[in-house]
């Protein structure tokens, strides 16, 4: 009975000694787990991707950090979707616009009121920091491609966008990714300050 109780003594000894040894390697095995998905979650699922430039006051400013639904997830853009698309025969960086029309769809603005109608509908911006007056090359009334997009900055007269010839309707391969939450604010072009409070969901 002694020689049974010695034994358990030296078992709960030996358990006690490794457990230190069990709690690092579980430790470390839920850590290289935890890294591995987040790796995966920005590759295949989510960008972060900042914005660069006042294109698209007031709903975004420069130096917002924006989550992007990656466009193997989402590619079915719609109107307002704010996108984000990189053509380096444009423009080396990723750019930050909102898409205004789809394939199938005519785009006409006119610059001498700034409104911009699409299929013959007047749109209602109430988005935008400004009405449309700033042509850029592109010739109206355009239809759109199937497979591509027609986007434009919200701060319209501040903007490079589909109105520039040298872009034009975008082909939707172009694109990363849907923006979908605000994860970090930049300052605030007239105050100068980060509205925390903008942080969420993209509208």
């Amino acid at each position: 009975m002694l020689e049974h109780e010695n034994d358990k003594q030296e078992l709960d000894e030996e358990e006690v000694e490794s457990r230190p040894g069990r709690d690092l390697y579980e430790w470390m095995q839920a850590l290289v787990c935890s890294v591995l998905v987040v790796v995966l979650l920005f590759t295949f699922v989510v960008r972060l991707i900042g914005v660069d430039g006042h294109s698209m006051v007031p709903t975004l400013q420069d130096g917002d950090r924006l989550l992007v639904l990656n466009s193997i997830l989402y590619d079915d853009y719609q109107y307002g979707d704010i996108v984000v698309l990189r053509k380096e025969s444009f423009l080396a960086e990723p750019i930050v616009k909102r898409v205004i029309a789809t394939g199938g769809q005519t785009v006409d603005i006119d610059f001498e009121t700034g409104s911009v109608y699409v299929d013959g509908e007047l749109l209602k911006e109430d988005y935008i920091n400004e009405l449309t007056f700033l042509e850029e090359g592109t010739e109206f009334p355009l239809t759109v491609p199937e497979g591509s997009i027609f986007i434009m900055g919200d701060n319209r007269n501040n903007s490079n966008d589909s109105r520039d010839y040298r872009l034009g309707t975008v082909d939707t391969r172009y694109v990363i990714g849907k923006a979908v939450f605000l994860a970090f604010p930049g300052t605030d072009e007239s105050t100068g300050e980060r509205d925390f409070g903008r942080i969420g969901v993209i509208a």
